[in-house]
């Protein structure tokens, strides 16, 4: 029988169990930058595994110096990428004439006039656009300001994040059997053999997958590598290596990728022949680099990461898109191995299904 008792009863219940989701919520909201640091050196550690396995199994080294070595070397790797952009970033100053401000201003009037004249496009005078009052009136100067301390804050928590992920990733590497044993006294002995064992496949098909993704990273590399160098461009390496970690981003980094490329060919060219020298070369670069992104997308992407998870390319693909069509971005980036995560634990928890047992037949 239905009392009053009992209505109020599941009333109280039902908003202490709102109540008590709302503030798990929210406490995650509050700490997102932490769990940021754990997702990415939980990354890092899955990337790390075989190579610490090498340094363990082959060079007899213990756990703590496998550890040490594997984050040196993630840090040589850092150091490595950074200091790639230096030739860049100099051969681009040189181009721009940085130091003559005179020099600047006749290139970038010459590169205008001669887009302006080869698209017949109408002259725009921005000196004279600029001093109209109802232009000028809207400029907010502060805006600068507030822009270089954005710059500044952001190196700040970039600086702090990366510590805070060697720190994490270290230990992540070097107590991972103490982490299994601990797991295995705070799991539930009902369902202890089911997680465990999701947890195993999970971060074997993990490290596959993000192995595969550096495969597949390197192929793209090579062929823009290729690309540029058989058209001539300066700093063919750098390029190419920018645009291919662009690939991490699915669909959308190849384009933005194939952007940079250009402007940066253009860049490279400016004081040469615009109709002769500097449109045609970029022209040939961009195809060059369609090219490519039509190989990547149609034969080693979806082989590559399909073989990585034991998953059909068609499934790849439908998961990519709806992921990044509902998440956007980072959907799309964390797509594939939150859909692997999820097959595994279906499969470990529910066998009998005949939707999982379609799904995860390769698993």
């Amino acid at each position: 029988m239905i009392t009053s008792k009992v209505i109020s009863n599941g009333i109280l219940r039902a908003i202490t169990t709102i109540l008590g989701v709302s503030l798990i919520l929210y406490f995650l909201y509050q700490v997102q930058t932490v769990i940021v640091y754990l997702c990415v050196s939980l990354i890092l550690c899955l990337i790390a595994n075989p190579f610490v396995k090498f340094l363990k199994e082959k060079l007899k080294f213990n756990s703590s110096f496998a550890a040490i070595t594997t984050i040196v070397f993630f840090i040589l790797m850092m150091i490595g990428f950074i200091l790639l952009f230096v030739p860049l970033i100099i051969s681009q100053a040189n181009n721009l004439s940085l130091l003559d401000t005179d020099s600047l201003q006749k290139q970038f009037l010459l590169i205008e006039r001669d887009f302006e004249s080869y698209f017949n496009l109408q002259h725009l005078d921005w000196q004279t656009l600029l001093k109209k009052p109802e232009i000028t009136s809207k400029l907010d100067f502060s805006y600068f300001t507030a822009f270089i301390n954005s710059i500044v804050n952001m190196l700040a928590g970039f600086g702090m994040g990366l510590v805070s992920v060697f720190f994490i990733t270290f230990f992540f590497i070097k107590d991972q059997s103490i982490f299994k044993e601990n797991a295995k006294r705070v799991l539930p002995d009902k369902n202890e053999d089911k997680i465990l064992n999701s947890i195993t496949k999970i971060n074997h098909l993990l490290t596959r997958y993000f192995i595969g993704l550096l495969l597949q990273l390197t192929v793209v590399f090579i062929l823009y590598f290729i690309v540029l160098v058989i058209f001539g461009s300066e700093n063919a390496f750098v390029i190419a290596f920018l645009c291919a970690v662009l690939n991490i981003i699915p669909y959308v980094g190849p384009i933005i990728g194939t952007i940079l490329a250009a402007i940066l060919t253009m860049l490279s060219l400016i004081g040469g022949d615009f109709q002769t020298e500097i449109l045609p070369k970029t022209i040939y670069i961009v195809v060059g680099f369609l090219v490519v992104q039509a190989i990547d997308n149609n034969v080693s992407q979806p082989i590559i990461s399909s073989k990585s998870v034991n998953s059909h390319p068609l499934e790849i693909f439908l998961i990519t898109l709806i992921s990044g069509i509902t998440f956007g971005i980072v959907g799309m980036i964390i797509a594939i191995p939150f859909y692997t995560c999820l097959k595994v634990i279906a499969k470990e928890f529910f066998p009998n299904n005949k939707v999982v047992i379609v799904l995860t037949e390769k698993i």
